[in-house]
């Protein structure tokens, strides 16, 4: 899933439009897969700084995305008001994950270490994933420490790639070239 967190709440997708007459909007989610989002509860739009509570009474896949609808708002002139807002939920209703699976916003801002000849090296810190089909990919980018200043992309194959992940201590290690 790829989503940001913004104050405990995890952004799960975005409104890009209206849909019909009757004030149903189209979503993109951002969970994987797409009809995910329509399984939580306590959903929040993000207009401007503030959160405010929204309750979706129906939704459905339509197309490549889905299409939802407010309870309330049952013409478009007032759908119209929600496209382009950001849709958040609590952290709280993720579910919980295997052992040695993570959330991509888990990943994001640790660091990341290479073993290099007889010492491990500083690679940079996750900035963001990528999803490929075959693989994630990780972007690492430099940062205070890093052997260098190269923005650096990494398969997330776990096991042949990366060799540890420890939230705990804010690393994820890897088996990868460093370039000469």
């Amino acid at each position: 899933m790829s989503e940001s967190a913004v104050n405990g709440m995890l952004v799960v997708g975005k409104i890009t439009g209206c849909y019909g007459i009757k004030g149903w909007l189209k979503v993109h989610s951002y969970t994987d897969p797409p009809e995910n989002f329509l399984g939580y509860t306590g959903w929040h739009l993000r207009r401007g700084g503030t959160l405010e509570p929204v309750e979706f009474d129906s939704g459905k896949r339509h197309g490549k995305g889905l299409v939802a609808h407010i309870k309330g708002v049952d013409e478009r002139s007032l759908a119209e008001a929600y496209t382009g807002l950001e849709i958040a939920v609590s952290e709280n209703v993720l579910p919980p994950l295997d052992q040695g699976d993570y959330y991509w916003r888990d990943l994001q801002g640790l660091q990341v270490w290479c073993q290099s000849d007889k010492e491990k090296v500083l690679l940079g810190t996750v900035d963001y994933l990528i999803e490929t089909g075959a693989n994630d990919v990780l972007v690492v980018k430099a940062c205070d420490g890093s052997i260098d200043e190269q923005e650096r992309l990494i398969p997330y194959v776990q096991g042949d790639v990366v060799t540890r992940v420890d939230l705990k201590e804010a690393v994820l290690e890897v088996n990868w070239f460093l370039e000469e």
